[in-house]
């Protein structure tokens, strides 16, 4: 089957559901997901919105946190950029519903930790999952949007999918017109044929054993990217967030940022508190000094977690500030964070690289363009500053919809002829055994060589045993038909 929209945008966070609703206003717009719409890595998110909402605050002291934070390899004017329209971006959030904290009739700011002052804009501790409840009624009720739900971009559709007609073989760059999707319920792969088309498919944290992303976030979009020529940067900053709760299971449960920003301490498994050790900064140094300390500390006492520690702080003030964290540690894991300290170790969180991209959302690849953790604008650098993620996917994504209409304005009115889906010569397996295994050898690979701390023998470990994987991975997809869990 064929489906055409003059916007394809794959994926369903706080970048892809905010472009969608401005495309709509010059376009019709498919947006396809691999699971319910609802679920993101927005949705998970706890902490909230970095923006300068304050008189106390400035543009200048929030970029210096975020150059500090990427340890000297952001990109200043993409930092720039992303400070300074952050605020109008939020406040578009909240003209369609988006209910932040208020306390006094002010936005109640957080503080975490690489922040200088208080700038966090937030829902308690559930601010992602509002974030993504606003965006979801206003796409549900806009006539110019088509939400497809299990449905798993395969393919970008480029040159190489086109048939012979000379006219869309141009010279210069490479051009894409939609996807290839897997509707996972018909088990029929369609092609999605679109004048632009905008990855906003989130990070890849399910390539490591411990990670806070939930199932869907596997690095499809900067797979495809790749695969279809795109410029691609950055790959190897990979944030790890330091206090997850230890043995929640996988996805790992979050203990947000601002728990330390509200005033929790980080205790050594016998009790002795260490931060002072490492920065000082303590409990609200960056995430990756955090992470490396406590991966340390871990390492030379032979522990396999460490403590954080709220015991100190009004029980009532921390129910009321972190209800979600709170009522989660109490009811599923049987764990009083008032009375008892929380066992937390660090866990993949957030890849600061992605694909490339200017600061329009452009990538390397004509009439396809990237917003949110999928890509690479320049901002985080080396490490992401605590909640400037959701900032940099409202700017940057509303920075993409303005490049994207004015590319709809010169391109050409039609796509090209393109070959449908070919899965001629292929079998159904049952050896879905040998997959599931890949996967799990892939991910224990990837978190002990290639983790918070690494070395170039523990990398040449990894790629000796990746280039194998790699091999029977593609040898398997070549005569197997295509399924979710395959791609």
């Amino acid at each position: 089957m064929t489906q055409r929209f003059d916007v394809l945008v794959i994926g369903t966070g706080i970048a892809g559901l905010s472009y969608a609703l401005k495309a709509s206003q010059f376009g019709t717009v498919a947006v396809v997901t691999k699971k319910e719409r609802a679920e993101s890595n927005t949705n998970y998110a706890q902490g909230g919105v970095a923006a300068v909402m304050s008189q106390l605050d400035s543009f200048d002291l929030h970029v210096k946190d975020t150059l500090s934070t990427g340890v000297g390899l952001s990109h200043p004017d993409a930092v720039e950029t992303m400070v300074r329209e952050g605020p109008d971006r939020l406040k578009e959030l909240i003209q369609i519903g988006a209910q932040f904290t208020y306390v006094d009739g002010k936005l109640d700011l957080g503080r975490e930790g690489g922040h200088s002052t208080h700038r966090i804009v937030h829902a308690r501790d559930f601010t992602g999952k509002e974030i993504e409840r606003a965006l979801l009624h206003a796409v549900s009720i806009n006539p110019n949007i088509r939400v497809f739900e299990d449905h798993v971009a395969l393919e970008l559709i480029t040159e190489h999918h086109v048939r012979t007609s000379p006219a869309f073989r141009p010279a210069g760059p490479i051009h894409c017109w939609g996807a290839y999707v897997l509707n996972i319920v018909d088990k029929r792969v369609d092609t999605f044929l679109s004048r632009v088309t905008l990855l906003a498919t989130g990070g890849l944290g399910q390539v490591y054993v411990h990670t806070t992303n939930p199932p869907i976030a596997t690095g499809d979009g900067v797979a495809m990217a790749c695969r279809a020529g795109a410029t691609i940067a950055n790959m190897e900053f990979i944030q790890f967030h330091p206090t997850t709760l230890f043995n929640s299971g996988s996805p790992s449960f979050l203990i947000s940022e601002a728990v330390r920003g509200f005033g929790a301490k980080l205790r050594a498994a016998n009790g002795e508190e260490f931060m002072h050790l490492y920065d000082p900064r303590k409990e609200l140094a960056p995430r990756d000094i955090v992470a490396y300390a406590i991966d340390t500390e871990l390492k030379k006492r032979g522990d396999d977690h460490v403590l954080l520690d709220l015991r100190h702080l009004p029980a009532a003030e921390v129910q009321d500030k972190f209800p979600h964290i709170y009522t989660t540690c109490l009811q599923k894991f049987k764990l009083d964070i008032t009375s008892e300290p929380i066992p937390v170790v660090p866990a993949a969180h957030y890849s600061c690289g992605g694909v490339m991209t200017d600061i329009n959302g452009r990538t390397s690849v004509a009439g396809l363009y990237a917003a949110g953790e999928v890509s690479m604008t320049g901002v985080h650098g080396a490490n992401r500053l605590a909640s400037n993620s959701l900032l940099e996917a409202l700017v940057f994504s509303d920075r993409a919809v303005r490049a994207s209409e004015s590319y709809l304005r010169d391109a050409p009115a039609d796509v090209p002829q393109v070959e449908p889906w070919d899965d001629s010569d292929t079998l159904n397996s049952e050896e879905w055994i040998l997959v599931a295994h890949n996967r799990r050898e892939i991910q224990q690979l990837m978190w002990d060589y290639v983790g918070i701390v690494r070395s170039d023998l523990r990398l040449e470990r990894a790629l000796r045993r990746m280039e194998l994987m790699r091999g029977e991975v593609e040898e398997f997809y070549k005569r197997t038909k295509v399924s979710e869990g395959l791609i």
